[in-house]
């Protein structure tokens, strides 16, 4: 009996047989959590968090040269299209999300800072009766402000992404207007109604609970404020995506392990790649968490696509 008290499954089970087995085994997945998947495999929503921040721990310092390898490059023709699509001008507040080694944030930083140097320009013609000495002093004291208030904000769940970030930044010279911030897409570490561009770059099928982030996203964007997604999406050439199949299942494992000896995670990148909604369920998704004018642009046949919508 004092067996049977600790573990009453083992009771019901002696004289029930198969039937109350199973009724204990989904008892006791119901305690370990919801199901979802990581890439093919079915796990708990807590397993999958565990999974996932273990593949961008162990790609971390390998993240931006595979990057280069899988897409031959071509990623970073699709980020400089979404900085261009969100074209912020000095003042600008930016969150990043899940973009933990700073692609879109030190691409955020160049375009303002060309945006600004031309504004200043602008205004030096504009005073072509000044002196030297006054033209030289007032190009001065703009120079330092190069940014015109403009922030930009990665927010990363990863340490190890963060760590790779920074010091990413500290070799290519970025410190002004950029900060560094630990935390969870789908609980965000912000006040209400903070930024004006909300993004999020090959992040957000990585998010377990993708409902919670698009929310989270509203949340924090002020009244205006923009939502922007560059994901990979579903190819819509049927020949073009029997060819990007073969490439991604045959091709990209084999780089992942050659290149930074990581064949699993990068198994679990491509199988994750095709569990993510294609173009128009994402749409629905986005606009389910309140955001209007939402529509998305398919770039090399929808190999990836940008999502776009507003808080209004």
């Amino acid at each position: 009996m004092a067996a049977a008290g600790l573990c009453p499954c083992r009771a019901l089970l002696s004289g029930r047989g198969g039937a109350l087995r199973a009724l204990c085994g989904a008892v006791r997945g119901l305690a370990a959590g919801p199901e979802t998947h990581f890439g093919f495999q079915t796990v708990t929503e807590a397993e999958r968090r565990e999974k996932i921040y273990q593949v961008f721990e162990s790609v971390a310092k390998k993240y931006d040269v595979m990057n280069d390898s899988m897409t031959l490059g071509i990623h970073r023709v699709w980020k400089d299209i979404l900085v261009h699509k969100m074209n912020p001008s000095p003042g600008t507040l930016l969150l990043d999300v899940a973009g933990g080694t700073g692609d879109i944030a030190f691409r955020f930083i160049n375009y303002v800072r060309s945006a600004r140097e031309r504004q200043l320009q602008r205004k030096l013609k504009n005073h072509q009766n000044l002196s030297w000495q006054e033209i030289s002093e007032s190009y001065q004291e703009d120079k330092f402000k190069l940014l015109g208030d403009s922030q930009v904000v990665v927010c990363d769940i990863n340490k190890e992404m963060l760590k790779v970030g920074k010091q990413k930044a500290q070799h290519l010279g970025y410190s002004e207007g950029l900060s560094w911030v630990l935390g969870n897409a789908e609980e965000l570490p912000f006040d209400d109604d903070k930024f004006d561009v909300y993004t999020i770059a090959f992040g957000i099928r990585n998010v377990t609970r993708i409902d919670l982030a698009l929310e989270e996203a509203y949340r924090v964007l002020k009244p205006g404020g923009r939502f922007l997604c560059l994901e990979f999406s579903r190819v819509s050439n049927p020949l073009l995506s029997r060819l990007y199949d073969l490439y991604s299942f045959q091709v990209i494992p084999v780089l992942g392990e050659v290149i930074a000896g990581d064949w699993k995670s990068y198994q679990y990148l491509v199988e994750s790649i095709r569990r993510f909604p294609p173009q128009e369920e994402l749409k629905a998704m986005i606009e389910d968490a309140g955001f209007l004018k939402v529509d998305y642009q398919n770039l090399n046949s929808g190999i990836v696509a940008i999502h776009s919508g507003f808080k209004l």
